[in-house]
């Protein structure tokens, strides 16, 4: 096997071995002995000798009360700084790769292949200005790494960019690597796990550092690297204006089941997101002031700007509206009142700069103004003056329940009890009336009043930083009808869009017809304009039906809505919720666009993107302008070079497989009767509540079953044990009905020439290559009642199961025969996150059984093993 490249080896070597002087110089070299004993005891334990994992074992059981902190923390800070060094290394320079880097070997591929379709020239520039992306940045399944560490982990990342610049004899290379010594230092003295849950407005302002650190450099750095590719082409720049990716926002809008996120939260939001615009501006416009001082200027532009330095003039009265912005939206975020007068029109940003551009190009100065001052321009384009538009989010229940009270306010009848056309048929004639629908005497419930406050807020002049209003649990147009109705009583005077999020199995099944139907109303056909968002929810239906299902029901959805869309006469954009894991829809970008359905990418893509995927995709300026321009190379070759459609033979044997997975799959989730018991009993599901994760509850409501469970702790639950139950329960018995009835060939064949089919496969395997039965094993025998362990044992043969039929239909002897990256990072974790296994599974056991009573030590350890298996596996839910 070959073995991992010696630079990040190096990097990766260093970073441990920095850590290893700070545990012992801060916690003594007896720890320090003993976090190594373990370690290379764990890598003996591999092996799967039952005498080696009893040693190992026999070590973390003789670890004593005081030691226990210092020995979690030191894995799960080792795997912190591994995770640093391998996204580092991602994007370095000198990586030992002979071949030329993948990603823009990839976009100039791409480009090559649309020249022979006889795209090319401007018309590429066309294209490629017109992508229309757009990543919604979410938090709900939420990172569990504190910010405070997020932003020590991002500075040793930028300190092993500037390591690798230098020579091993350069007389700066020791000073760089005691910096970061200190840092690992720091990052050991500051408590890893949140002692207070954060805030929506928390989670929002984590969101803005984002922008701040590292999308505000990568958005223009794509675009320089778009224009260069097009110019090898002979193909002209993109337009000032175009931003092929865009950024929107759930963090301080998404009310599902999130009784903290507020009215009065939505409104501080959108300020702080004004605030933090017109600060970042602000910062350019110092850096622009300092550069442009020369007097040569156009005829029009002189004659506004009189001076000696016009541009400085120009950029003086910029400055002063953004200062008065940025003071006015600090006030009102606050809540005080304020008597600056703000810019709310993207226009007054963005004009001044275009105009100091037009004028230098008219100089012949075109050199300058293709400087920093084109990458202001690109920021303002894409983030303009509100930074990232916020969605609102919002369960359909929640508007009905209004409805009720309106109706039952006027004696108008029992809503909710009203059949669906008689619903529609109500709707419609308020939706026609002229007549306000609330009444000054009505006094709605606590509930009504506040989905009524956040409409209000949609309708102020902050609220034009609202890009849509997004209904969960949508199931018929009725939901879209009472949100366009609700929201035109609170005030607001344009058609904002209203999108349905389809979630469940049975939802997705039905949302062709039920948006067909909404379609066909003149008066919807008007208010929207014939265009539509619709989201397709992949967290919630993977956990209702299961994985294989789940991914069938999505792409055939979609099919549907892009057929009837198109003939309806409706611009369709499909916006993807997915998650950062498999479980929840996650996996590499490029194939997931590739596999959606051919046709389904036209009208542009909306995704989420979540919690730590954020930071690892995102975090840094480097990998993130290298991941939006995966985005964009990909949503070109869907639209332009997409693949043939399914065969009927490859759709019918999908159909069988997914009708397969969700009876085997929901008769062990749903009616199996130790599944619920065994799942709290086997998994932290239950202490989980204690990390403090995010701002919104685990639960939708209180007490229930899995059923009541959100996706996230469903799935984090499942990892923290390695079984990764959620991502391939059902594949088992679906895969296995087939190969026994002789279609294995045609299985092979799907995989080979599907891509939707192969994006399945590839990722079952993956997480397949994460889960270890023999650690889901310890976990029950120390945590589950001996009457339940049977379930257990079934599971796993099932896990150990879909393994061999995934290798069949791969035609493969081992996991990852062709992704050796993953192969070797897991093995290099593996040791680290064994003995955080294991250790997990005791103190589980220990604090279950102390209840009120357990230590303080072992509480804080389960909680740091919980970050640390996160950590090594890559994320959390």
């Amino acid at each position: 096997m070959e073995e991992l490249d010696s630079l990040l080896r190096d990097k990766v070597r260093m970073l441990g071995n920095a850590l290893g002087e700070t545990i012992e110089r801060h916690v003594g070299k007896a720890v320090l002995e003993q976090i190594e004993t373990i370690r290379k005891q764990a890598k003996r334990a591999r092996n799967g000798d039952a005498e080696e994992r009893d040693k190992l074992l026999r070590l973390l059981k003789g670890l004593s009360d005081e030691s226990l902190v210092p020995v979690v923390r030191g894995f799960n800070q080792f795997l912190n700084l591994a995770n640093i060094a391998e996204q580092q290394h991602g994007v370095s320079w000198r990586r030992e790769e002979k071949i030329s880097d993948g990603v823009d070997h990839m976009f100039s591929g791409l480009l090559d292949r649309l020249d022979k379709e006889g795209i090319n020239g401007d018309a590429l520039t066309r294209k490629i200005a017109k992508a229309n992306i757009e990543l919604v940045l979410t938090a709900h399944p939420t990172e569990i790494t504190r910010r405070t560490l997020i932003q020590k982990y991002d500075e040793i990342s930028r300190l092993l960019q500037r390591r690798d610049d230098l020579r091993e004899d350069h007389p700066e290379l020791g000073s760089l690597e005691l910096k970061i010594s200190r840092l690992i230092d720091e990052i050991w003295h500051t408590d890893e796990i949140r002692k207070v849950r954060p805030t929506a407005v928390d989670e929002a302002k984590w969101g803005f550092a984002v922008i701040e650190n590292s999308l505000w450099y990568a958005v223009p750095r794509l675009i320089r690297t778009l224009d260069k590719e097009l110019g090898k082409r002979d193909a002209s720049s993109l337009p000032l204006n175009a931003v092929p990716v865009r950024f929107s926002s759930w963090m301080g809008g998404d009310r599902d089941g999130n009784p903290n996120v507020t009215s009065t939260v939505t409104r501080e939001v959108l300020y702080l997101a004004r605030w933090m615009a017109a600060d970042l501006f602000l910062r350019d416009i110092e850096i622009l002031g300092s550069q442009l001082s020369m007097a040569a200027a156009s005829h029009e532009f002189k004659t506004r700007y009189p001076g000696r330095e016009p541009y400085r003039d120009c950029l003086h009265e910029l400055r002063t509206r953004l200062e008065h912005t940025r003071q006015w939206a600090q006030a009102k975020a606050a809540g005080e009142e304020s008597r600056k007068q703000p810019m709310l029109d993207e226009k007054d940003l963005v004009d001044p700069l275009t105009a100091c551009y037009d004028s230098l190009v008219g100089c012949g100065l075109d050199h300058i103004a293709d400087g920093y001052l084109l990458d202001t321009l690109r920021r303002a384009s894409c983030f303009g003056l509100t930074l990232v538009r916020l969605d609102v989010r919002q369960e359909s229940g929640r508007h009905a329940g209004v409805l009720q009270e309106l109706c039952e306010f006027y004696g108008w009848g029992d809503y909710l009890s009203w059949s669906e056309d008689k619903k529609q048929e109500f709707l419609l004639k308020e939706l026609a009336s002229k007549r306000p629908l609330i009444s000054d005497d009505w006094t709605p419930s606590e509930e009504a009043a506040e989905v009524l406050a956040t409409m209000k807020v949609l309708g102020e002049p902050i609220g034009q930083g609202v890009s849509c209003y997004i209904i969960s649990m949508a199931s018929e147009p009725s939901d879209i009808l009472a949100v366009a109705l609700l929201l035109r009583a609170s005030g607001l005077k344009y058609p904002m869009p209203v999108v349905p999020l389809f979630e469940t199995l049975s939802d997705l099944e039905q949302s062709g017809p039920r948006m067909e139907k909404l379609w066909q109303v003149p008066w919807y056909r008007e208010y929207s304009q014939c265009r539509q968002q619709v989201m397709i929810g992949y967290s919630d239906s993977s956990k209702d039906a299961g994985q294989l299902a789940a991914v069938w029901a999505q792409y055939q959805a979609q099919e549907t809505l892009s057929r009837v869309a198109e003939e309806q006469g409706f611009s369709l954009r499909l916006f993807h919720g997915r998650g950062g894991t498999v479980g929840r829809g996650g996996g590499p970008a490029h194939r997931a666009i590739l596999a959606q359905p051919p046709g389904s990418v036209k009208g542009g893509l909306r995704v989420t993107e979540q919690g730590e995927m954020i930071r690892f995709k995102f975090g840094l300026p480097e990998v993130a302008a290298r991941n939006l321009k995966v985005y964009v190379s990909s949503v070109l070759e869907a639209n332009f070079l997409p693949p043939e459609k399914p065969r009927e033979e490859w759709r019918q044997l999908m159909h069988d497989l997914a009708a397969d997975g969700v009876q085997s799959y929901r008769a062990m989730v749903r009616e199996h009767p130790d599944f619920v018991s065994y799942f709290r009993a086997a998994t932290p599901e239950q202490e989980l509540g204690k990390l403090s994760l995010g701002s919104r509850p685990a639960r939708r409501r209180s007490g229930g079953g899995i059923e009541t469970l959100r996706a996230i702790p469903w799935i984090f639950a499942w990892t923290q044990i390695r079984l990764m139950l959620p991502a391939w329960l059902g594949a088992d018995t679906a895969l296995e009905r087939q190969i026994d009835g002789g279609r294995l060939g045609t299985l092979q064949e799907m995989y080979a020439e599907w891509p939707f089919f192969r994006t399945y496969i590839d990722m079952l395997e993956m997480v397949l290559s994460k889960a270890d039965g023999s650690i889901a094993e310890y976990y029950e025998s120390i945590l589950v009642d001996p009457s339940m362990q049977p379930l257990g044992s079934l599971l796993r043969q099932r896990l150990a199961h879909v393994r061999d039929l995934v290798l069949q239909v791969k035609e493969q002897t081992e996991l990852l025969q062709d992704n050796l990256a993953l192969q070797h990072s897991m093995q290099v974790r593996n040791p680290y996150t064994d003995p955080l296994h294991y250790l997990q599974a005791e103190l589980l056991f220990r604090e279950r059984q102390a209840g009120d009573l357990v230590s303080d030590e072992v509480e804080k350890a389960l909680m740091v093993t919980m970050a640390g298996i996160a950590a090594g596996m890559r994320n959390t839910g």
